[in-house]
């Protein structure tokens, strides 16, 4: 009776660390779950370990060792109970093993190849002139300067709350946004503020800088920064034991505001735990906790991000790379294309879309084409734009502020007089944005750069205008004006300087602007001189000059 008890006490000792390990790393209990795999062994290894430790205790003690000597023969060398437990071990370790094996690319190239459909498309059809109002003109890193700011201005929260640093990118009423949560500032102010949960949000317009802190009726109550059964995850798990979720869930708001975790789940189509996709979604709403369960094709259409961007990437990349089977993608690389080494959202019908493009893989510096896959449905489209990669253009754009010091984000792909044009935000060495910048895709020497997204188009058109690109009526959109100059006044605005001309028998001012190199010619002008400006007249009524003769 004794050895017995002292068993169940060492089974309920192995049943209590199994449980807790469970709490901690809540793996889902699915055959398809890595996870449970792994917690199955080390079940396993605990019970047969406790159970060794049980029925040998005595043994070990007598055996003469010095205390602290421990040796595995003699723990595991009398009990077919142990024995059982270490071949069990074996034989789960290797099925789990051959499972992996079994449903790597390795041996499944052509069904991983296929679990992407690629449509090709035509760009000037797709990818209309879009209102820049619709463009989002920060990225992320901008975007978290943003609202920290913010929340420094909120006096009443700063002290007990931060900003999380999940920047969610999503269409909020017509409009690119990225919204993120606050999370509690410490452990200490999390047991402080929990019972009323996390006050409010803070929502960025992409387009405009807006930022505001959303402040909400009732807390956010589940989240990524609660801790025990009120944290997301944790909540997820006991509500759907056998899901496996995504690495990756989102923060999204819904059409009235109302905040919302967007929890995909995990689609293995290939063996054991290959060929990942998205089968259903758990929407969990942030402040009930309440759930709804949807299969992708019948997610709400406020709801904007289901497929990560990298699992998007990383699906295009089996595509491109494994046409002519694994080995090929390994040695001679025949007709291998993947993603480049960065990517960018574009808001597109009420979608959001991950943009990259698309190089061989031999590391060239150009691009084939480029990609854009629908963040919801998975519908991903290729389209044939021979150009430099995002790098290059980026560097091309840096070279023109090279004296500023300023960098580039990474760059959208939009349509610009019918031309695939790379625009950017250049930003200084505070993350604040200071220039934008326009790089032709096909020529990235062509470069235009601006102090606001109007500025720089118009400059852009003017360069493409200038070498032919564009049709004749589009340098039509400007007024010329020629005449003897009675005034020319340098003034500096906003760190560049600007020449503000007056002409003889003429009411106008015309403002230009030395950033731009292609006016740089107007220093070697003064009063009295001929000059022949073309221009546009600004919302002020004064006129913008885009070229100078």
């Amino acid at each position: 009776m004794k050895n017995k008890g002292k068993k169940l006490t060492v089974i309920l000792l192995a049943a209590v660390v199994i449980g807790i390990y469970y709490y901690v790393t809540l793996p889902a209990i699915n055959i398809h779950s890595a996870g449970f795999w792994q917690c199955l062994l080390f079940l396993i290894a605990v019970f047969t370990v406790s159970y060794a430790l049980a029925q040998t205790r005595k043994e070990v003690k007598n055996s003469g060792f010095a205390p602290g000597q421990f040796r595995i023969r003699e723990l595991f060398s009398g009990s077919k109970t142990v024995k059982a437990g270490v071949l069990l071990f074996i034989a789960v370790a290797l099925v789990y093993f051959v499972g992996a094996v079994l449903s790597s690319p390795i041996v499944n190239a052509s069904k991983y190849q296929q679990l992407l459909t690629v449509e090709n498309s035509d760009f000037s059809r797709d990818i209309k002139e879009v209102s820049y109002k619709t463009i989002p003109l920060l990225d992320k890193d901008s975007a978290e300067l943003l609202g920290n700011r913010k929340m420094g201005s909120m006096v009443d929260m700063v002290s007990q709350f931060e900003v999380s640093s999940e920047y969610t990118q999503i269409n909020y009423q017509d409009t690119p946004v990225r919204v993120a949560p606050l999370v509690y500032a410490s452990p200490i102010k999390w047991l402080t503020n929990q019972s009323k949960g996390i006050p409010a949000y803070i929502r960025i317009d992409m387009a405009t800088q807006n930022t505001e802190c959303v402040k909400l009726s009732a807390g956010i109550r589940y989240s990524e920064s609660e801790y025990f059964n009120r944290n997301i995850y944790r909540h997820l798990r006991f509500h759907y034991p056998t899901y496996i979720f995504d690495d990756q869930i989102f923060f999204e708001i819904d059409d009235e505001g109302t905040p919302f975790w967007v929890c995909p789940v995990k689609k293995f189509n290939i063996g054991l735990f290959g060929g990942q996709t998205i089968g259903q979604v758990i929407l969990c709403n942030a402040i009930t906790g309440e759930c709804e369960e949807y299969d992708v094709a019948d997610v709400p259409n406020w709801v904007d991000k289901v497929y990560s961007a990298e699992l998007l990437t990383s699906l295009y990349n089996y595509h491109g790379t494994l046409k002519h089977g694994y080995f090929n993608s390994i040695l001679s690389q025949k007709d291998c294309l993947q993603a480049t080494n960065g990517y960018n959202y574009i808001a597109l019908d009420d979608d959001v879309w991950v943009y990259t493009g698309i190089t061989s893989v031999s590391g060239d510096q150009s691009n084939v084409g480029f990609v854009l896959m629908n963040q919801r449905t998975m519908e991903t489209k290729f389209y044939t734009v021979e150009g430099a990669i995002e790098d290059s253009a980026m560097s091309s754009a840096e070279g023109q502020v090279q004296n500023l010091g300023y960098r580039a984000s990474f760059p959208l792909l939009l349509n610009i007089s019918g031309e695939p044009t790379y625009f950017m935000a250049l930003k200084d060495g505070a993350g604040l944005v200071k220039k934008y910048a326009m790089v032709n895709v096909q020529k990235y020497q062509w470069v235009a750069i601006g102090d606001t997204v109007q500025e720089c188009e118009k400059s852009y058109v003017r360069l493409l205008t200038t070498n032919g690109i564009t049709k004749s009526d589009s340098a039509g959109v400007f007024e010329k004006a020629r005449g003897k100059i009675a005034s020319i006044a340098p003034v500096v605005v906003e760190g560049n300087t600007h020449y503000y001309i007056c002409l003889e028998n003429s009411e106008e001012i015309f403002d230009v602007n030395v950033a731009d190199s292609t006016l740089i010619d107007i220093v070697k002008f003064s009063v009295g001189d001929m000059i022949s400006l073309e221009y546009e007249m600004a919302s002020n009524g004064i006129c913008t000059v885009v070229s100078v003769e």
